[in-house]
């Protein structure tokens, strides 16, 4: 199946969507089937898969999106990203990996594993979406946990939170410090 025209509206409607989007609603934006636009997407990876295209095919939060390469995007980040709001300080991204890799934890379990009070990077990480309240531990207290977003996998580009990069031994043992 060739659908070089079918496979070139998909590739503009993925163009013109700011947020990644899925297979059923490029079919319905597209008004293509979703076997026709599942043909389409596999074409469109093959094609930005080659080493002369700067962008690529990547599945974030459930839906597809043409994002930069990293290596290309390292370069232009400055200039394209979101200036202040994609940087995140060493302490918030330390407070963010505590979270994403041991989620759900409390504000005390965070504490426990940095040393140090969380309360102004967790405020940031809440203000930024990129953590949320997901419930209360059952202890004395009943204290609140955090877990990660759906902005958390799309301002990391993943798909979901076991795409997150395998720990070592001794990371895995510092995570665990809180348990």
């Amino acid at each position: 199946m060739e659908l070089e025209k079918e496979t070139a509206l998909v590739e503009t409607v993925l163009f013109l969507e700011s947020q990644p989007i899925t297979e059923k609603q490029i079919s319905n934006i597209a008004q293509l089937s979703e076997e026709v636009v599942g043909h389409c997407i596999e074409n469109l990876k093959e094609k930005y898969s080659s080493d002369v295209s700067g962008l690529e095919l990547a599945m974030i939060t459930g839906g597809w999106s043409l994002v930069p390469k990293a290596e290309f995007w390292d370069v232009l980040r400055e200039r394209y990203g979101e200036k202040n709001s994609g940087r995140l300080s060493k302490s918030a991204l330390e407070t963010l990996s505590i979270i994403a890799y041991s989620q759900p934890i409390t504000r005390s379990e965070i504490e426990q594993i940095r040393g140090v009070s969380a309360d102004n990077m967790i405020r940031l990480l809440v203000e930024r979406n990129l953590i949320k309240e997901v419930g209360r531990k059952e202890v004395p207290g009943k204290p609140i946990q955090f877990g990660t977003t759906k902005e958390f996998l799309k301002f990391f580009h993943l798909n979901s939170i076991a795409e997150l990069p395998k720990l070592d031994e001794d990371e895995e043992q510092r995570f665990e410090l809180a348990r």
